[in-house]
């Protein structure tokens, strides 16, 4: 691998400070009590068939993965509400995919940051198309960047492959250099993003493709199945070599 060498994730929480004043968060979510204001989501349909399956594939890898753990919540084409004044009609984004770390795992109508202790999401990964390409590598980047401070941000184009990573370093955007075969590392999510087979995939530290449930399944049938053969391969084996010792003669039952 050309990419520096993995780091344990962090999971410092992305909170603007004023933005922290603003909506009443302490430094622990345990002093804000906030009432549930229950905002439903407001996101337009995805852009095509490929981008509905690369939002699935991306939420089915992570959470089978991580099906153990009750601490981070990941969503796709969701709202999150950021209003200072927490009013639904201003300040919100929708981003294709994010994940907040250090959180309840638990369904949500939408990401409401003055609800979830000023929070916002750790990993964002936008899916380009002709009518959103320039706001997601513009505006969009410059809001994750400014506003967010989210500390991953990728893009990816499920059409032409395109695929690009930042990370945040003293609260700038910076590009992720590239692995030899094209990853990019998030240091929050602990894992590779890489293209495999015109899709965007997650790969662990040590270059294992993260897999669907079904594709977990499915090895897991291959592996019995390869241990069966190898059973009745040992088998015949055995019942070959007993017909030959009968043939030179030799009881086994009278040694």
């Amino acid at each position: 691998m050309s990419a520096p060498p993995p780091q344990t994730p962090t999971t410092e929480t992305p909170v603007l400070p004023e933005l922290s004043d603003q909506f009443g968060c302490a430094s622990t979510a345990s002093q804000v009590e906030w009432p549930p204001c229950n905002l439903d989501s407001d996101e337009p349909p995805l852009e095509s068939y490929q981008h509905l399956q690369q939002l699935l594939l991306l939420l089915k890898c992570l959470d089978w993965l991580w099906r153990d753990r009750t601490d981070y919540f990941a969503a796709g084409n969701l709202t999150i509400y950021y209003s200072a004044r927490k009013l639904k009609t201003e300040d919100f984004r929708g981003p294709d995919f994010f994940v907040v770390l250090g959180t309840e795992k638990r369904p949500r109508k939408s990401w409401t940051v003055w609800e979830e202790a000023g929070q916002y999401p750790h990993v964002i990964v936008e899916l380009l198309s002709d009518s959103t390409a320039k706001i997601d590598r513009g505006l969009k980047k410059q809001i994750y960047q400014d506003t967010f401070r989210t500390p991953d941000y990728f893009w990816f184009d499920p059409h032409n492959q395109e695929f690009a990573g930042f990370h945040l370093v003293d609260g700038n955007y910076e590009a992720l250099a590239a692995t030899e075969k094209g990853w990019r590392w998030s240091e929050q999510l602990g894992l590779y993003l890489g293209v495999e087979q015109e899709q965007l995939r997650f790969f662990t530290a040590e270059g294992e493709l993260v897999p669907t449930p079904e594709e977990s399944a499915e090895a897991e049938r291959q592996r019995a199945d390869t241990e069966r053969q190898r059973a009745d391969t040992e088998r015949q084996r055995a019942e070959q070599l007993l017909e030959k010792l009968k043939e030179l003669g030799v009881d086994l039952n009278n040694p």
